[in-house]
């Protein structure tokens, strides 16, 4: 018995997957990584036009894990289907790939959904609701506004048939309510969590340590943060839920299956090793021979009888 699992009407070869932002759009990594040795990977989050990201510095590291502020730098969707997703289509053959997808208001959102519906190299939509949300609602992001979350995903259900996941923040008051509230409006699962918003400062020059000021904080320190979500999320939802958040070694991993996900993102850790994501690949497969590949597929979804 391996590790494989059937999920949003696909097969997944094995539960680790690399999270948006991490992996470009998968040609970025070939010299680096073994793509093909992954579940799968979400490609960096698309938008209508080309974005050229936040100012200089966009990463920092800390004692805990990291802080960026990368901006959503994309090609644009129009780019992005003339040549990011044929890429994926000729070169990506085991590991299961979905789109991220970010925008400004809703109809962005459902722009990029329509525009690549109809476009072959990827599984689904990975909708990112942890983005800057309008001006006008003072910056709070989708996933912690309840009538923007569900006017986003009433808007892209409606454009496609393809699996959607919700990626949700892990600030939100009841992150189980989150995800609720996204599987009544449509999505087929849901991604917990993105960076949690953080700051820092340069003692020397006192002035923020990354050029936009505050980012978002990933890497060892947001774990438990994600584990937390993922087990609330499970106690209200029955849909496959995609843990992400500090995601290093099997034994992480591990925790986001007993909390209550089906699959788990490595995003952070793949800066400092690239090939992190398929150690944990090899960890899990070394779990799974010392325990029993039973034992270890028991616990995915273990969380929902918690």
């Amino acid at each position: 018995m391996r590790l494989e699992q059937e999920l949003f009407g696909t097969r997944f070869p094995n539960p680790v997957l690399l999270a948006a932002g991490t992996c470009g759009f998968g040609q970025e990594l070939v010299e680096v990584t073994d793509l093909e040795a992954l579940g799968g990977f979400v490609t960096k989050s698309v938008t209508r036009e080309p974005r050229g990201g936040n100012p200089a510095p966009r990463v920092a590291e800390f004692h805990a894990g990291m802080l960026n502020s990368i901006g959503l730098a994309n090609p644009g969707v129009d780019e992005v289907k003339r040549s990011k997703l044929p890429w994926l289509r000729d070169h990506v053959r085991r590991p299961r790939v979905f789109v991220s997808v970010a925008g400004h208001d809703a109809d962005e959102y459902e722009h990029v959904v329509a525009r690549l519906d109809d476009a072959d190299g990827f599984v689904g939509f990975e909708i990112n609701l942890s983005c800057p949300n309008d001006a006008k609602r003072g910056g709070l992001p989708f996933a912690l506004d309840p009538e923007a979350l569900v006017a986003v995903l009433e808007r892209v259900r409606a454009r496609t048939d393809r699996p959607l996941w919700a990626k949700l923040a892990p600030n939100a008051p009841d992150p189980g309510e989150s995800a609720r509230l996204a599987v009544e409006a449509g999505a087929d699962g849901v991604t917990m969590v993105n960076t949690l918003p953080g700051l820092q400062f340069d003692v020397d020059t006192r002035v923020a340590r990354l050029g936009a000021g505050p980012g978002g904080m990933s890497g060892p320190a947001l774990l438990p943060v994600g584990v937390h979500a993922v087990w609330r999320a499970r106690q209200r939802v029955e849909v496959p839920i995609v843990g992400v958040g500090g995601v290093a070694t099997a034994g992480d991993a591990v925790q986001y299956l007993l909390a209550g996900a089906s699959l788990v993102q490595i995003g952070t850790a793949s800066f400092a090793d690239p090939a992190s994501a398929g150690r944990v690949v090899e960890e899990l497969g070394r779990f799974g021979r010392e325990r029993g590949f039973a034992h270890v597929k028991a616990l995915i979804g273990a969380g929902r009888t918690q």
